[in-house]
């Protein structure tokens, strides 16, 4: 039996819980599919991100069990040190 959604009809806000989730494995130059709303960072290092105005950031020793509340489109390496990264939508 298939699993109720009851939030289906609701438009994702902004404070909203994601409603899609991928793997991000940082790159030099590629952007991600798509502009994530945070960042969830499995285990602790730098996290060097684009925003999606083009601004770059690092947020430097990120604990393991952080999600960065940060809209991105990219995640650069290798500045990035931080590894089990998760996107969320």
């Amino acid at each position: 039996m298939p699993a109720i959604d009851r939030f289906v009809t609701r438009a994702a806000g902004p404070d909203g819980p994601a409603v899609r989730c991928f793997a991000v494995t940082p790159h030099a130059s590629d952007e991600l599919v798509e502009v994530v709303r945070a960042l969830y960072v499995g285990a602790s290092g730098d996290v060097a991100i684009v925003d999606p105005e083009g601004g770059a950031v690092t947020f430097k020793a990120v604990p393991g069990g952080t999600i960065l509340p940060v809209r991105a489109r990219a995640v650069r390496a290798p500045a990035t040190t931080a590894t089990d990264l998760v996107g969320l939508v």
